[in-house]
């Protein structure tokens, strides 16, 4: 380990959505050059292995201590990437380190500290589709591990109220069975029953699935946690293509 902590930094990674090909050039030299590697373990099986390099695999629900460990190192002088999938900034590990290094030790607020930003998958999913987020559009977690869930109601109601295109993360997961289905009950009374709806599976991996719909017909089953659910509103758009399937939009002169 350096003994100069100087040398030390911090880079919060952003490893895209799964395809290398979508992984930045700048997020690939963080990853050649750290000394220390931290991240879910999920996330982490996506870098590869490299002699001398530490790894560090967490549980997923370990952001915070995460966080402080990887701001630890750096200050001991060690070259850490912290890795989240997609972006980092997006319900991701970006926020858990500025809030450790917010309540955390003085010193830490001094260290080489980036955040390297990654494709979302909320973008890799609509660069699929065809442009559904050409308009105004929000993000929303339907986890209610750190927020209550009549919060996240409220935001559905108010952004479809609003005529915001939403891509929801965290749709469903074995904890969380019925929680879309009544984020659908809601979107339902006060969108049109032909909304397109969208659910993309493993954008970027092999695994990748896309399946599109419309929020009457949308079928809560078929999501689970790689998941990203899009929805669209009034002014989305279809353009049938001959060969099947369609390319979808949202006009930016929508008005609903």
């Amino acid at each position: 380990m350096p003994e100069n902590a100087k040398t030390g930094w911090l880079r919060v990674v952003g490893l895209g959505p799964g395809d290398a090909a979508m992984l930045t050039p700048e997020a690939s030299q963080a990853l050649e050059t750290a000394s220390d590697v931290l991240g879910y373990t999920t996330y982490l099986d996506r870098v590869p292995h490299r002699p001398g390099q530490v790894r560090f695999a967490t549980d997923n629900r370990e952001e915070l201590d995460r966080a402080r460990h990887a701001l630890t190192l750096a200050a001991q002088g060690c070259q850490v990437a912290l890795v989240s999938g997609g972006d980092p900034g997006v319900f991701a590990m970006a926020s858990a380190v500025f809030e450790a290094m917010e309540h955390g030790l003085p010193a830490w607020r001094a260290l080489d500290v980036a955040v390297i930003p990654g494709i979302s998958a909320m973008f890799a999913a609509a660069a699929r589709l065809g442009a559904p987020l050409g308009h105004d559009f929000c993000a929303i977690s339907l986890s209610d591990n750190l927020k209550p869930w009549a919060l996240i109601e409220r935001r559905l109601r108010l952004a479809a109220q609003a005529g915001f295109v939403m891509a929801l993360y965290n749709p469903r997961s074995k904890a969380r069975p019925d929680q879309l289905a009544q984020g659908f009950a809601i979107l339902r009374a006060e969108l049109p029953p032909d909304v397109p709806v969208a659910f993309a599976r493993a954008v970027g991996s092999a695994q990748e699935r896309i399946h599109l719909t419309t929020l009457e017909a949308a079928d809560p089953a078929l999501v689970c946690m790689r998941t990203l659910v899009l929805i669209g509103t009034a002014g989305t758009r279809l353009v049938p293509r001959p060969q099947g399937g369609a390319f979808v939009y949202t006009s930016r002169s929508a008005s609903a």
